[in-house]
């Protein structure tokens, strides 16, 4: 199931993120770290109705941000849409018990629903450049890489920028 997380979900999720990175890290992806995404960042995520959570078997499992809200760090790139109605995909993560089995694919069908049922022209999102696995996600499901940016508390690596138009704009 997956639902509006609400303030009682803030240790699951926080675990669900702490457990991926420890996993990404542990296969020399340093996508993740112990700033970010930090508790306050998912308590912000919950307090603006912005944070999903995906439950399995009633347990938190996974995790998913969406918004209109642009960073102002994506200027740099030349996106395929104009910025008027856009959903913004952040903190996509999937236990690793969990993962492989299409609850990512879920989530990501889930957020397109909610974009096409709201008129958004296109989503947009970064994933890091050295997450192989996340690259080839997004571009299977047909969203196109335009560029990268760099957030250096993260990282010394770019995060690809990527864009799926959903309707003309």
């Amino acid at each position: 199931m997956i639902r509006k997380a609400n303030i009682e979900d803030l240790d699951a999720v926080k675990k669900v993120a702490e457990t991926c990175a420890l996993h990404l890290s542990n296969q020399g992806v340093f996508q993740w770290n112990e700033s970010y995404p930090s508790r306050a960042v998912f308590k912000n995520d919950i307090k603006q109705g912005s944070l999903y959570v995906l439950e399995i078997e009633g347990i938190v499992s996974g995790c998913m941000m969406f918004s209109e809200e642009k960073d102002t760090l994506y200027n740099s790139i030349e996106w395929l849409t104009p910025d008027s109605s856009n959903l913004y995909i952040h903190r996509l993560a999937i236990h690793p018990e969990h993962q492989k089995k299409g609850w990512a694919k879920k989530l990501m069908d889930f957020a397109e629903d909610y974009a096409i049922k709201n008129g958004n022209f296109s989503i947009r999102l970064d994933t890091f450049s050295q997450n192989k696995r996340n690259n080839r996600f997004y571009q299977a499901r047909g969203f196109a890489r335009l560029g990268d940016v760099y957030f250096i508390k993260q990282s010394t690596f770019p995060f690809h920028c990527y864009e799926k138009v959903l309707q003309p704009s």
